[in-house]
């Protein structure tokens, strides 16, 4: 039997929230997860969008790579 392993180059994570602090949070958390498996933020993008009836939602996109030895 052959064990094949491929270390993840690049992951890319959605994350949504009704606040900022949650968001942080979430993103936090997935970054530690993240480190774990040898993966390092490359980058954040996030965005706020207000409902019609004045609700705040929170967005963000993190794109992870392998850390480089």
């Amino acid at each position: 039997m052959n064990i094949h392993l491929d270390l993840i180059q690049d992951k890319i994570e959605f994350f949504e929230a009704t606040n900022i602090k949650e968001l942080e949070k979430k993103i936090q958390e997935q970054i530690e997860h993240n480190q774990q498996i040898l993966l390092e933020v490359h980058s954040v993008s996030h965005q706020m969008h207000v409902s019609e009836d004045g609700k705040r939602f929170y967005s963000a996109v993190v794109h992870f790579k392998a850390k480089k030895s």
